[in-house]
């Protein structure tokens, strides 16, 4: 027995080195994975960025790096050195890591395989540490998978049905033997076969994941933002900027409907969703205020947040996923999904619009002069941002409740992120009255107006990356610290160069 398998392992190893498997044409191999049938493309992908951070593994892209890894099932000796990310800095620590270091190799973390077995095996508290500690455990199991041949998976036809085998589970003695006995190479022929019987019973639907990623459709529409405001600003016709306003509208759409369609629920369900989504609902909102108040400051803010949202997107990789996933059952209830979280977002987006003009102003009047009457038009165009994102944030905290209600048995728990939401509405409720009443002065509006999008990011950013707590876990995301206390910084450094400029002034 021993020895037939022998032959066989040689056999198919001979046919894989005969015939490069690893071409570009893979990535539209159909596969499934997270209970998904995605294109070969985008599992190997989203499998590279999970296990190392990267898209590349030694400068080979991640179609072929993950298709060669799965060859060493068969016995291929190929020897790929893979580095798992590390993120958590004491996990790195407790993996003999230097300070530096973000990544280690595979062969050295397992290795340490007993050590973080030993040391989740001691942790009761569920924070930041543990759940690295088991993401990093998680990243070396997801490579083992991988070179064992069971991540790789195969469409069988049964029938009028598709089924998925591993591709180690695929590629028995029988078909390598049946498809050699047809003159062909063994593996060329039964992928080949694989991929028509799948197209045969269930179409190529699953394309269109593969079309979202490579057009890139957010990248198009960041640099049409930026021509939209260049178009704005260097000329008086607004014609151009408008039409580069309407293509960017057009391309956000468009993206955003194909993720919807490939994922079946509201894009908004993670961190790098809700980037997305309050960035393009800032600019529509912007454009909707513009229709009613004829002013161009909306529409530059609108934009402004949008290429904001767009450059974390496309840069932020080690904060914001860009990924696919299955949601956790809570927020499966795609009603209650698509108008508690996305009033909240579009509350932000509105209650970002006043931010940004806010700081404008700020920066302007320190730096240039600003006549009283400009001062006090800017002001109104702040407060019309302001009561469109506190009516919706209001709107937000409600159906939140009436989710929770429905979901977990009471209106209201006190959780980290229902808080915060609050503290959020509380403060811009504060001063939306502040300013109706002229308790709070002009010059001091704009200060707090400025000031109070902190706590807009610690109830969106904050509670995710730094409590890390609560029953809203399934939104969480690891790392984005440094950001957070970055934007706080700056923040912080304009509210004291503009309130500076105001006391010299007073």
């Amino acid at each position: 027995m021993l020895k037939f398998l022998i032959i066989f392992l040689m056999t198919i190893s001979s046919a894989f080195a005969q015939m490069n498997v690893c071409t570009p044409e893979l990535d539209t191999f159909p596969v499934q994975a997270g209970g998904r049938e995605k294109p070969f493309y985008v599992l190997a992908l989203d499998t590279v960025k999970y296990m190392t951070g990267e898209s590349k593994i030694e400068g080979m892209d991640a179609t072929t790096a993950f298709c060669k890894l799965s060859l060493k099932a068969f016995g291929m000796p190929l020897e790929i050195p893979v580095n798992i990310k590390v993120d958590h800095v004491e996990v790195r620590k407790l993996l003999g890591m230097k300070e530096d270091q973000t990544t280690i190799p595979v062969s050295e973390l397992e290795m340490k395989v007993g050590i973080m077995e030993t040391e989740l095996a001691q942790l009761k508290e569920n924070n930041s540490y543990k759940k690295e500690l088991t993401k990093v455990n998680s990243r070396l199991g997801t490579y083992a998978a991988i070179v064992n041949g069971r991540a790789w998976t195969i469409p069988v036809k049964e029938g009028d049905k598709i089924k998925f085998l591993s591709i180690g589970e695929f590629m028995t003695q029988e078909r390598v033997e049946g498809a050699a006995g047809k003159g062909a190479n063994p593996v060329s022929y039964l992928l080949g076969q694989a991929k028509s019987d799948y197209l045969s019973v269930n179409g190529d639907h699953y394309m269109l994941e593969y079309k979202y990623f490579k057009w890139n459709l957010f990248v198009w529409a960041l640099i049409s933002s930026l021509l939209a405001i260049i178009a704005f600003v260097v000329t008086k016709n607004r014609i151009p900027g408008a039409i580069f306003t309407a293509l960017t509208i057009g391309l956000q759409i468009a993206s955003m409907t194909m993720r919807v369609l490939i994922s079946g629920r509201a894009p908004i369900t993670n961190m790098y969703e809700t980037v997305m989504f309050s960035g393009f609902g800032a600019l529509v909102i912007s454009c909707f205020i513009f229709a009613f108040r004829k002013e161009i400051v909306f529409i530059l803010a609108g934009l402004g947040c949008n290429i904001l949202g767009l450059f974390m997107m496309k840069f932020a990789h080690g904060m914001l996923d860009e990924g696919i996933s299955p949601l956790v059952p809570v927020l499966r209830d795609n009603f209650w999904l698509s108008t508690h979280v996305s009033t909240v977002i579009l509350s932000y987006a509105a209650l970002a619009l006043s931010w940004l003009i806010a700081n404008s102003l700020l920066l302007r009047s320190r730096f240039s002069t600003v006549s009283s009457a400009e001062y006090r038009y800017q002001v109104d165009l702040i407060y019309t941002c302001i009561k469109v994102g506190v009516v919706m944030l209001a709107a937000g905290v409600i159906l939140g409740g009436v989710w929770a209600d429905y979901s977990w048995g009471r209106f209201w728990g006190w959780d980290p992120k229902e808080t915060w939401s609050l503290i959020v509405l509380l403060v811009y409720m504060a001063i939306l009255h502040g300013k109706y009443t002229s308790w709070i002065p002009a010059h001091r509006f704009v200060t707090l107006v400025a000031g109070a999008f902190m706590s807009v990011m610690m109830a969106w950013f904050g509670v995710n990356y730094i409590l890390a707590s609560g029953l809203h876990s399934y939104g969480f995301s690891e790392g984005g610290a440094i950001f957070l206390g970055t934007f706080f910084l700056i923040q912080i450094v304009i509210l004291v160069i503009g309130t500076v400029k105001m006391k010299k002034t007073a």
